[in-house]
């Protein structure tokens, strides 16, 4: 498997709780959260954009911790 290089979102902080995106052999988006390392969510743009999208327009603002 090739190396993946990781960018770290603009929005992370120094310190944890940072997000890191980055793209793999397929050309699907990959996502990686700084404390969880070995966790790695794998998706295509379409579905991303979507999601970020939704998330922009506070669609997820209800959900709440459990």
């Amino acid at each position: 498997m090739p190396e993946r290089h990781w960018r770290k979102s603009s929005y992370s902080v120094e310190g944890s709780n940072c997000l890191y995106v980055g793209v793999d052999e397929c050309d699907a988006i990959v996502l990686q959260e700084s404390e969880h390392p070995e966790a790695i969510l794998s998706t295509t743009r379409a579905p991303l954009r979507t999601f970020i999208r939704a998330a922009k327009a506070g669609q997820f603002d209800h959900v709440t911790e459990s």
